[in-house]
């Protein structure tokens, strides 16, 4: 019994000594002979420990890099390094430009399920090659049979959505989930044949972008071209069958055979991705581009055209990060550049980013104050002469007390909103406790009364609008209103224009600025305008 407590004790120090030196761990635990070979081994396979090749954790450090690296890496002095860049960047390219389409065809998902599929043909490949006498770890041998799943998967997805009430996303994930087992089954007859355990097929699992050679980087680069010039040749197609197929297929487009056009796009993206970042991760390249693109423009063809930027520069800067740190994986990096990419588009990008939708909005809301004053200061004179007022009449101040009581605002806020109007020119502000229209202001002021009631007799003439309920629902659209459908709405209504253009209220002004008493809450309470439309 003690023998085995001591062994035991043994044990464990040897365990808490190889975490930090593998070969003082290896050498102690000779020395306590009692464990036979296989006790020992698992011992020091439980420490982290395969033998004494097998660095710690402590020597898995990343050392920074010399001078003398940096400069070789800027004039891509090395030969691996400068085909290893050449060919990741072709392939973000290439990913880039054909994930822009699926991104838009709401497929974005396919290059995940198709490059699972390329599994089984790759083992496939390399046992038909191997019983052959063929050399079974040849490039070309195994992207051919990746190719032939990677159309097969296509075909299975297309057949199952087409000829079964599933939709897409059931459809991909079958293909997915019962080609993959495919794989690792074929994969696990591979590693039983007698060329197996060097096949190294791995690599197109995880990507071994390293092991790349110029004949892959020109694979990549004429397979990468003939992708994008083909989107380019058809791009007016993919576009419409991206935005709306059934109309697409209404005007004679031929919708099935366009949706095969790019799925080869992604079958052959996906085939020449696999070495540069293997299976899992090439999906990335397909979707992280496109998506950090749209953050930056409206129009298709900037968005491709960005993607392909995107997709360029995460495989340079990703790969290049691999060459100066070795113990980095290429593929890893060149995902993860992209994602640092996405993070910057999704919150700097100039069409929809976070930080500028946030200040349209801000924008939109300052907006809409600003004419609230305006309109309430109009509103506010007309209801006191219980007429339509002359220009001159509207020259008259309003006291500030009384703007504070036609909308329910603070009044630190509503300084801010006569500050800002008084720097347009539209408001004057002779006292702190008088506010007064300008000229200027006076016609701004009539537009947006005249724009907001023209809103409110068309609601209740064609939309059945109750008159104490108009004016609340008028607000919402009133400010986007473009100049085009106020004349519509002047023909539709057939308005002749009194004075300044301002048809009378159809429903009774209070003092509060809306209609006849509602029992919602106002419509300007708030810290900004809620009723704003973004």
């Amino acid at each position: 019994m003690r023998f085995c407590s001591c062994a035991r004790g043994l044990a464990v120090l040897t365990l808490l000594f190889a975490w930090y030196s593998p070969s003082n761990a290896l050498a102690l635990s000779r020395e306590a002979d009692p464990f036979p070979a296989d006790v020992l081994r698992s011992i020091t396979a439980a420490g982290g420990i395969i033998g004494d090749e097998t660095p710690s954790l402590t020597h898995q450090a990343i050392e920074w890099p010399t001078w003398q690296q940096w400069k070789r890496l800027f004039t891509l002095s090395d030969y691996n390094t400068r085909v290893v860049v050449l060919g990741t960047m072709l392939l973000g390219m290439a990913a880039g430009a054909v994930g822009s389409f699926t991104l838009l065809r709401r497929r974005s998902l396919m290059g995940d399920a198709l490059s699972h599929a390329t599994l089984p043909g790759v083992g496939l490949a390399f046992i038909f090659a191997s019983t052959l006498g063929r050399d079974g770890k040849s490039l070309p041998v195994l992207l051919a049979g990746a190719v032939f799943s990677g159309l097969l998967g296509v075909v299975a997805i297309l057949f199952v959505r087409r000829y079964t009430r599933l939709k897409e996303d059931a459809a991909m994930g079958i293909v997915l989930s019962v080609f993959f087992g495919a794989g690792i089954a074929v994969l696990s007859i591979v590693q039983q044949m007698p060329e197996g355990h060097a096949a190294g097929l791995e690599a197109f699992i995880y990507g071994k972008t390293a092991s790349m050679v110029a004949s892959d980087a020109w694979l990549i680069g004429i397979s990468g071209l003939l992708c994008v010039l083909l989107a380019y040749a058809v791009f007016k197609e993919l576009t419409l069958l991206c935005f709306d197929d059934q109309y697409a297929g209404a005007r004679g487009f031929p919708v099935l055979a366009l949706d095969i056009v790019l799925m080869t796009m992604v079958v052959v993206v996906t085939i020449i991705g696999l070495q540069a970042v293997g299976q899992i991760l090439m999906i990335a390249l397909l979707v992280i581009p496109a998506a950090a693109a749209r953050f930056w423009t409206q129009n298709i063809r900037q968005m491709t055209v960005i993607s392909s930027a995107i997709g360029s520069v995460s495989g340079l800067i990703g790969s290049a990060m691999s060459a100066i740190f070795p113990g980095l994986p290429s593929g890893a990096m060149i995902v993860l550049v992209s994602g640092v990419l996405f993070l910057f588009s999704m919150f700097g990008g100039s069409s929809r980013g976070v930080l500028i939708r946030l200040f349209r909005r801000w924008q939109l809301n300052q907006n809409i104050d600003r004419q609230h004053l305006l309109r309430g200061l109009y509103e506010f004179i007309e209801q006191t002469l219980q007429r339509d007022p002359t220009e001159k009449e509207l020259l008259q101040s309003v006291p500030f007390s009384d703007i504070l009581s036609m909308r329910s605002w603070s009044p630190g806020r509503l300084q801010r909103q006569i500050n800002r109007c008084r720097r347009h020119g539209t408001v004057s502000q002779s006292s702190v406790q008088a506010v007064a229209l300008t000229t200027d202001g006076i016609h701004e002021a009539a537009r947006l009364v005249h724009e907001h009631r023209l809103w409110e007799m068309y609601l209740i003439t064609h939309a059945e609008v109750a008159p104490s309920r108009v004016d609340r629902d008028a607000d919402a659209i009133e400010h986007v209103l473009e100049p085009e459908m106020i004349q519509q709405l002047e023909e539709l209504l057939e308005q002749s224009r009194p004075v300044h253009g301002v048809p009378q209220s159809p429903h009774p002004i209070t003092q509060a600025g809306a209609a006849e008493p509602v029992p919602t809450p106002s419509h300007d309470s708030g810290p900004l305008s809620g009723e704003s439309v973004s």
